[in-house]
């Protein structure tokens, strides 16, 4: 298992009011993290957004006391996309971002997410040195410390709108595409269709009327039957979904098909690569990318690097490396040149850009991409600790040898829910399933 007790794949996660999204914790938390970023003298501000979940206030309140406590002066966003903490950092001049959000999981759940102040997210040894703080709080003479303040910013919105549309060249407008966007309930219900609209684009807005409880029920990038639906009824040019913190996107083109995260990585690099404006003509992608990006990306002269499951290491690998286009099947789409995490907004005017210059349907963009079949199945797990990674992999080299050269199996822990998690391609589907049916028992005489 992970060494680390408290961060997963994306920071911090778990149902609200249980361990360790408690009022109690998060207080915790916030004095850990206070201390961390004030080994730096210097550092002095702190920005804090949370999307629309209910228990936002309470963790809110719990991390401003925290970092206030330890001297600390905090900047409260209110509900905000992920991608915008990582810009006000840089724009307020702060020294560290948190974002309180459990990205697409039911309000039931939140989370913490933590920017340095470089935009970019923590590390992992950076986390692991929050928690060795966590550990030892009691040892720290907080007495000692200077008390901050906490105010709010009533403008945080209205930048990061400009500063998105600011990534379009001037000449570029929307004018006569019909977009239905959706925004999960979440934290872009309001900058997303205000955004686009002010961008010229004829703007149907749904999933955004959050009332605490509704992020991501039935809407969002997770939930798409209404945005379908929507697509259809009024004829849209495509439709735009979002999750609840909106650092993913989901399209839905004009004839009602799913165009996910693959297939807007593939459209949005090989337009960079024809402006050459893509470092190296290469992309970066997760392990859980189809196949048929590879095939593409090999036919048109671009190479395709692969990271483990999570955008953070998306990110970490561009930064490394000097690429600027990356993301996930999910919908996690990172722009280097513009932004250091998924932002699901940025991609969609990049998007819609694409299909303004080409004048071309999103469904013609998307045939770019062959996708070669691919199914995925959970395993909700009872005693998510008690599981040994070792099992994991043995089940995962059992899936690989049943299938062969007939396509790949990928078996692992969720990051950010209870569960395992088996994926599997092939051209052959009934083999594929019947594959996937002989692991899931497996699984389920294994852990149950």
């Amino acid at each position: 298992m992970n060494a680390k007790k408290y961060f997963g794949t994306d920071g911090i996660r778990g149902l609200a009011n249980q361990f360790p999204m408690t009022a109690e914790v998060a207080l915790r938390i916030g004095i850990a993290t206070g201390l961390f970023i004030a080994k730096d003298k210097t550092a002095k501000r702190v920005i804090i957004a949370k999307d629309t979940r209910l228990s936002g206030y309470m963790l809110e309140s719990s991390l401003t006391s925290g970092l206030t406590s330890v001297g600390l002066d905090v900047f409260l966003l209110g509900p905000m996309p992920t991608p915008a903490v990582s810009m006000l950092i840089k724009s307020m001049r702060a020294d560290l971002g948190i974002m309180i959000s459990a990205s697409h999981n039911t309000y039931e759940y939140n989370g913490i997410k933590i920017f340095g102040p470089d935009g970019y997210k923590l590390d992992d040894s950076d986390e692991l040195e929050i928690e060795g703080i966590l550990g030892n709080i009691d040892s720290y003479d907080l007495s000692s410390q200077i008390v901050g303040k906490a105010k709010r910013i009533d403008d945080a919105q209205a930048r990061y709108i400009e500063y998105v549309k600011g990534t379009l060249d001037r000449d570029i407008n929307f004018d006569g595409i019909k977009v239905v966007i959706d925004s999960a309930h979440g934290a872009a219900y309001k900058v997303a269709p205000l955004a686009l609209w002010e961008l010229g684009a004829k703007v149907i807005s749904i999933g955004d009327c959050p009332n605490g409880k509704n992020i991501n029920h039935e809407y969002g990038s997770t939930s798409l039957n209404n945005l379908k639906k929507a697509v259809s009824n009024h004829n849209a040019d495509i439709g735009i979904a979002l999750d609840g913190d909106a650092d993913r996107i989901i399209v839905i083109d004009e004839t009602g098909h799913i165009v996910d995260g693959d297939a807007l990585l593939a459209i949005i690099a090989t337009e960079w690569k024809k402006l050459g404006k893509l470092n190296k003509d290469s992309v970066v992608a997760t392990i859980l990318s189809n196949v048929g990006l590879d095939n593409y990306f090999s036919r048109e002269k671009m190479k395709l690097y692969r990271t483990n499951v999570g955008d953070r290491y998306v990110s970490q690998f561009m930064r490394e490396n000097g690429y600027n286009i990356g993301g996930e099947q999910s919908g996690h789409i990172i722009i280097g040149d513009y932004s250091t995490t998924g932002d699901g907004l940025l991609a969609a005017i990049q998007i819609l850009s694409i299909m303004k210059k080409s004048n071309k349907k999103i469904s013609a963009l998307a045939r770019l991409i062959k996708i070669v079949p691919q199914i995925q199945r959970n395993y909700k797990i009872r005693d998510y600790e008690k599981i040994n990674t070792d099992d994991i992999d043995e089940i995962h080299k059992i899936g690989q040898e049943r299938i062969k050269e007939k396509g790949r199996i990928l078996v692992r822990l969720s990051g950010t829910e209870p569960l395992i998690r088996v994926m599997g391609e092939s051209q052959d589907e009934k083999y594929l399933n019947q594959t996937l049916d002989y692991l899931m028992n497996l699984i389920e005489k294994r852990f149950n």
